[in-house]
């Protein structure tokens, strides 16, 4: 522990030396397992780069905390008749990180800027090539752009705030340098993007000038209120250094944690732990072509011996929400229909056995040791299944190889993560296709791929809620693969940090104080 110790207080030195302007009053120090890949929303991204890039840019809109569209840097906004032209009003006296009031024209420049460069992550999603094509976008006068897509997309303003669109952040020309190439984020959100140490850490200052809107936070849109004057990030990737970190006061928030290690300072007074689920899908899969896992009966053999909820509290270490839904448990789609599951029922699997014409044949389970929720999902499952008298083995792969025979389609079962979908339209079109034309698919139905494209091009919420009751009932029938729980991401804070949480498993410091 006190080699952990030497080795932190050693990294912060060298980056309190290499960044200026640390020793504020008012500074949360955070820990980030890898550093940024890059500062340029929606380029170059990983999860770790969309946490930290949302608190210094927005968007037009924001996904709300259960997945609404909210206004953000757009008071409002009206769709046209035809469904294709989407008009915003965008908000008075919005400042950016320079200082200049963003006007309408600065909205396009930076739209267009973003949606047609080749290395955008979510192009495929305005190009016409998956949903809609982004025609034109036009400022129209100081206060009011228009975006015009050649076809009506339910799903515009959903893709617009995701996150690993970097929320399509507006940005400064002054983001850029001369020759075009990117220089570092002038944006408008509650944070400044400041100094960063390449693998070392990096620093988001207060951004005074900051416009506040809305009652209360809310997902990614609502009111922001800043409450300390600076946060700094610190590349620390071992777990154990960083908990010695936050035991030393370092360290004042550890946004990822193993749920065990989360468990083991639950009891612990000073430490406040945020558990919250995201939207996405810790999952078993079938496959649903192999000659055992064809066999529908064969599939509810299995569900009827798993006890998900205790699975779910086991690998989670109790911090977990089990949910037999694709709808994830915080959306606003998630009605009393989607808390209908399985049932545990071990008596029935003889007869269920017996209908599939199961006569003790082994069924492969593969897993990796990288995730601890797969590795310990499948020893648990195992277990159950063994004792319920399916003869179930263990196959424990590098995650390079399991990925590789998920892709290929090359399993009987896998314990397998999805990450976060905040849509259930989005986490629904993830498992379902053809596959003949993609193998990795793991729900094949073509009148289910129908409805689920259907979800995504409905707008009405009420429209949307009766397919996905519809797709749920499907789902529990069919039983194509089992759902767990959603993706769960642990957090914890140390005794001097005040109102720090998490929402889709992406940190937010508004709202968040550090007393002295």
């Amino acid at each position: 522990m006190s080699l952990s110790r030497s080795l932190l207080h050693a990294c912060l030195s060298s980056v309190a030396l290499a960044l200026p302007g640390l020793a504020m009053a008012s500074t949360l120090t955070v820990q980030i397992t890898a550093d940024i890949r890059s500062s340029q929303p929606g380029i170059n991204r990983d999860a770790g780069t969309d946490s930290v890039m949302l608190n210094v840019v927005e968007g037009l809109v924001a996904a709300g905390e259960k997945g609404e569209i909210r206004p953000m840097l757009a008071k409002d906004w009206s769709v046209s008749a035809d469904g294709k032209a989407y008009t915003f009003t965008i908000r008075d006296g919005v400042k950016f990180h320079n200082g200049e009031t963003m006007t309408a024209a600065d909205v396009e420049w930076s739209l267009e800027k973003l949606i047609r460069d080749p290395e955008f992550s979510c192009k495929t999603f305005f190009d016409g090539s998956r949903d809609a094509k982004v025609e034109t976008i036009k400022a129209t006068d100081d206060r009011t752009v228009v975006i015009t897509l050649d076809r009506p997309d339910a799903m515009f303003l959903n893709y617009m705030a995701q996150a690993q669109c970097g929320s399509t952040g507006i940005v400064h020309r002054a983001s850029f340098n001369g020759d075009g190439s990117w220089k570092a984020p002038v944006a408008t959100g509650p944070f400044v993007f400041g100094d960063w140490k390449r693998g070392e850490g990096l620093v988001l200052k207060k951004f005074a000038d900051y416009s506040i809107t809305g009652d209360k936070p809310d997902g990614y849109g609502g009111r922001k209120d800043v409450l300390v004057d600076q946060v700094k990030y610190m590349v620390v990737p071992d777990t154990a250094t960083a908990v010695a970190g936050l035991r030393s006061g370092a360290l004042d928030v550890l946004p990822y944690l193993p749920p065990g290690e989360a468990a083991k300072l639950k009891d612990e007074k000073d430490f406040t732990i945020v558990a919250a689920p995201h939207g996405g899908l810790v999952t078993m899969l079938f496959q649903t072509t192999d000659t055992l896992m064809s066999n529908v009966a064969m599939r509810h053999a299995v569900i009827a011996a798993l006890d998900t909820p205790a699975i779910v509290d086991s690998v989670t270490y109790g911090l977990g929400i089990p949910n037999n839904s694709l709808v994830s448990s915080g959306s606003l789609y998630h009605t009393a229909t989607h808390d209908k599951g399985y049932v545990y029922d071990p008596q029935a699997v003889p007869a269920l056995l017996q209908k599939a014409g199961y006569k003790g044949e082994k069924i492969v389970i593969l897993t990796n040791r990288r995730s601890a929720i797969n590795y310990d999902t499948a020893i648990i499952a195992q277990a159950m299944l063994q004792s319920a008298g399916i003869n179930a083995e263990i196959e424990v792969l590098e995650w390079a190889s399991q990925l590789d025979r998920f892709n290929s389609g090359k399993y009987q079962i896998m314990a397998f993560n999805y990450s976060n979908r905040t849509d259930p339209g989005l986490a629904y079109q993830t498992v379902v296709g053809s596959k003949a034309k993609k193998p990795n698919t793991v729900w094949d139905d073509a009148d289910v791929a129908a409805l689920v494209n259907k979800s995504l091009q409905e707008a009405d919420p009420e429209k949307r809620q009766a397919i996905f009751d519809d797709l749920h009932a499907r789902f529990l029938d069919q039983a194509p693969f089992v759902m767990l729980a959603n993706g769960l991401d642990v957090g914890v804070s140390g005794p001097k940090v005040r109102g720090y949480r998490t929402w889709q498993g992406f940190a937010r410091f508004w709202g968040v104080e550090r007393s002295e």
